[in-house]
């Protein structure tokens, strides 16, 4: 009976052995497959970031060789220069540095590629490059120098003693290894390297986007736990002691109140975040359930604009509208003689099955609203239209304050119109006729912004 049943399952016993020895042949050849791929992905991110770099330095030496008036060159020079940055840094994220502090090389370039398209989108043969800009060129042109040889030496390398990407990625998931890798190490002293640079001159309008808000931005004095209670009860209409109050980043310019009040019923939260100065709130959300959809788009932005006026957010302006989920976020900004200030943000999420407002996002309307002194426009309506599509339909016309490319408030006649089957707004420059910026309606959009 046992010569029988051995006569049976040894065949079988053999044939799944070959099968699984197979299985896990063919399995180890995909595996394979897939690391070959990443190191080579890996290997050409690395080449071309050396190369670009190389390039970049190149083409700021270029843009510094010309002369000094030749502001085409310089154009053409500079888009060139961000075009490359770019280039540097998109090859950067395919690289495995996530866990590696390579961050103040990624920033320096990031700077770079910033002020070189700023730069070039004015019109230079109005505003040439100034005395500074150049002295900033040269400093960049310097220090591309110094990045690129050390990635140049990096690459040799590499490629000398054929070092693998992977072992890159395995050296960082160990975390509590020394990290004593020839390419790890590499990066790093770029990155040292780039932390001790001397402060560089980006200019006003490249720092403006590095700059962040601090409460030196607010005027107001500086408030208290039991003030931010106060300023809750009277946003929520709770009692105080309902309310917890936790002060963030203690003793720092970016510290903040958040104030959490806790429905004893159903354990739902309201959550708020105030500034330290002055006390302003700049955030809020309730988070019950939101029951199925009830109201449409006019009643909800009435109850937005209704919920602003009631906290403090006086004259502003629907712009734009978005629906996820059973709620209604509205974008709305403020107003000045008329004039729509975009800077002055402010956005409010609406529960659609009642209307209630359940989110409130105003950092931009906080630290940005102060009372302007409006330029007047050179250019009449009827000047500016010139410079618009002449299919462009015009439906609905404004005054608005915008940021424009490089970072400074430009007042601009602001035309909400169609054309090819879309809606638009295009923002026509008031002083030059240029046209600052256009962006596309979804149709929620369009019945927001043609409401009033």
């Amino acid at each position: 009976m046992y010569k029988r049943l051995s006569a049976v399952l040894f065949p079988i016993m053999t044939l799944l052995l070959i099968g699984s020895m197979y299985w896990g042949y063919q399995e180890h050849q995909e595996k394979n497959s897939i690391l070959i791929k990443a190191e080579n992905q890996y290997q050409r991110a690395f080449h071309d970031l050396t190369y670009h770099v190389e390039q970049l330095h190149q083409q700021l030496g270029n843009t510094l060789a010309v002369n000094s008036t030749s502001q085409s060159y310089h154009r053409k020079g500079l888009v060139n220069v961000w075009r490359l940055t770019s280039e540097a840094q998109n090859e950067i994220n395919q690289l495995p540095l996530t866990m590696l502090p390579f961050n103040e090389a990624e920033d320096f370039l990031s700077r770079i590629a910033n002020f070189a398209y700023k730069t070039s989108v004015r019109d230079l043969t109005k505003q040439p490059l100034s005395e500074d800009e150049f002295k900033t060129l040269k400093t960049l042109y310097a220090k591309s120098e110094d990045i690129s040889k050390d990635l140049f030496t990096m690459q040799e390398k590499v490629l000398g003693d054929h070092l693998r990407w992977m072992d890159v990625e395995v050296a960082l998931a160990k975390q509590n290894s020394p990290n004593d890798n020839t390419i790890i190490d590499g990066f790093k002293t770029v990155d040292k390297k780039v932390s001790e640079y001397p402060e560089i001159n980006w200019g006003p309008s490249v720092a403006s986007m590095y700059q962040k808000r601090t409460m030196k931005m607010l005027g107001g004095k500086m408030v208290t736990a039991e003030d931010i209670k106060k300023n809750a009860k009277e946003f929520l209409g709770a009692k105080p002691a309902e309310i917890r109050v936790v002060e963030n980043g203690k003793g720092t310019e970016y510290s903040s109140y958040s104030a959490t009040v806790t429905d004893p019923k159903t354990g739902q939260k309201m959550q708020m975040d105030y500034t330290q100065r002055g006390g302003k709130l700049i955030w809020f959300m309730d988070s019950r359930d939101i029951g199925e959809k009830k109201i449409d788009q006019g009643k909800a932005q009435a109850s937005a604009e209704k919920f602003l006026n009631e906290h403090g957010f006086k004259n502003m302006r629907a712009v734009s509208y978005n629906m996820f989920d059973n709620t209604g976020a509205f974008t709305f900004v403020g107003t000045q003689n008329g004039v729509l200030i975009y800077p002055e943000k402010v956005t409010v999420k609406v529960a659609l099955d009642n209307g209630d407002a359940v989110g409130l996002q105003a950092n931009d309307y906080v630290y940005e609203h102060h009372e302007r002194s409006l330029p007047k426009a050179k250019l009449s309506k009827a000047e500016a239209r010139k410079a618009l599509n002449p299919e462009y339909k015009v439906t609905r016309e404004n005054m608005a304050l915008i940021m424009n490319e490089i970072g400074e408030e430009t007042l601009c006649y602001e035309f909400t119109g169609s054309v090819n089957g879309s809606d638009y707004r295009i923002y026509i420059n008031s002083e030059s006729g240029v046209e600052e910026s256009i962006e596309e309606l979804s149709p929620l959009d369009k019945r927001t912004s043609s409401a009033k």
